[in-house]
């Protein structure tokens, strides 16, 4: 075979890889979001009332704040 049909398969499973890489990459990070959505304000007012706390709203800005500093959003 020529060179050029060697170069032009390279190419097209070059592109195929990527392609199959972001939609597996994809499909993992929304089935790990399904399975382990991130924390909102209604799931830290749970969690503190199971550990016998009434936060009050200002309570909640600063963990919520503190949760996104830390988490790097």
């Amino acid at each position: 075979m020529d060179n050029w049909v060697w170069i032009l398969l390279i190419v097209v499973a070059l592109i195929a890889g990527v392609a199959i890489g972001f939609f597996a990459a994809r499909q993992y990070m929304m089935k790990y979001l399904k399975d382990n959505p991130p924390i909102n304000e209604q799931m830290l007012r749970m969690m503190m009332a199971q550990m016998g706390m009434t936060p009050s709203q200002k309570k909640i800005n600063q963990m919520m704040a503190q949760m996104n500093k830390m988490g790097g959003k």
